[in-house]
């Protein structure tokens, strides 16, 4: 039986509570000052982009390399999403997609949307669970270190840095409740919409072994990670928009990060592969569709052929 994780469950059932009741009380009150609203704009991106471009694109596939401030600017901040150290985080991903859509992977959609979505951080991982899927990142001294100091890092950089910042126009408390606690919900939210929505709703262009799904909404709220048939077909690239046209800050950013030397060696997967799989799978469903369309036309010719011999019998 599964035993409850109490300290994920009493977070993320607090966090909305306070949120939906500490803000609205702050704007009634006229308490919340107009520049809060930038700061938990600004915080949403900084900590969202750590989280895709950071604790995804980068620890969990290597689809490009950084230097040592950049990772650790990103290692504080996706803590401060409070989305679990990157040890953590990026085993349960690497887990997702080696056994995605089957029983080990950690969010698995067919056990049920809500399951997917969080009910699975609600529960503690198996006894005797050990991280082995992860060698290259342990050997980075900075994942290592927000490992070990993981809920200070989150508490000082998600709860006490927004208060700290808003205190400086008199909104302490609305630095915590609308860019610390609200802008945790939010983006938790975000990124469980990922392992749910975009495994039930959405095209699937690139391939259909599995179930992940292209969703522009979800790109939307999530700087890029919707498209995410194409990311599953071809993990190890840093994009997860491939066109220039496709809504993916996360692939822009990296782009960016990559002219300020920042960032170097970003994989792409070649324009042919990616065609070459859209055309294949194409022409699948094309073949698939003839075959139906032949079925049928054959049972309703066998069904013509019986009503004219039994109609002449």
């Amino acid at each position: 039986m599964k035993q409850i994780n109490w300290t994920n469950t009493i977070f993320l059932i607090a966090t909305p509570i306070i949120a939906l009741t500490g803000v609205p009380y702050l704007i009634w009150t006229g308490r919340l000052h107009g520049a809060t609203w930038i700061l938990a704009l600004g915080m949403s991106m900084i900590t969202g982009l750590s989280i895709t471009a950071g604790y995804h694109r980068l620890f969990t596939h290597r689809s490009y390399e950084a230097r040592w401030l950049l990772r650790l600017f990103f290692l504080i901040f996706g803590a401060a999403s409070f989305e679990n150290s990157a040890k953590h985080w990026c085993s349960d991903h690497r887990e997702h997609h080696l056994h995605v859509d089957q029983e080990p992977d950690p969010y698995n959609i067919n056990k049920g949307f809500l399951w997917a979505h969080l009910g699975w951080v609600f529960f503690k991982k198996p006894s005797g669970h050990v991280i082995n899927n992860i060698p290259d990142l342990m050997k980075d001294p900075l994942i290592r270190f927000q490992d070990r100091y993981y809920y200070p890092i989150a508490l000082l950089a998600g709860f006490a840095l927004p208060a700290g910042i808003a205190s400086l126009w008199g909104d302490p408390w609305g630095g915590l409740l609308l860019a610390g606690v609200a802008r945790t919900v939010f983006n938790h939210h975000a990124t469980f919409l990922i392992n749910s929505f975009c495994h039930f709703i959405g095209r699937q262009p690139y391939s259909d072994q599995d179930t992940s799904k292209d969703s522009w909404l979800m790109a939307f709220l999530t700087f890029g990670e919707g498209f995410h048939n194409f990311h599953h077909a071809f993990q190890a690239d840093y994009r997860n928009g491939f066109r220039f046209f496709h809504w993916d800050p996360t692939k822009w950013m990296i782009w960016i990060l990559a002219k300020a030397r920042l960032a170097k060696n970003l994989r792409r997967i070649p324009k042919e592969k990616i065609l070459l799989a859209k055309l294949r799978l194409k022409e699948k469903r094309e073949q698939a569709s003839r075959g139906v369309k032949n079925l049928i036309e054959g049972i309703a010719f066998n069904g013509d052929k019986t009503v004219f011999f039994n109609h002449h019998s």
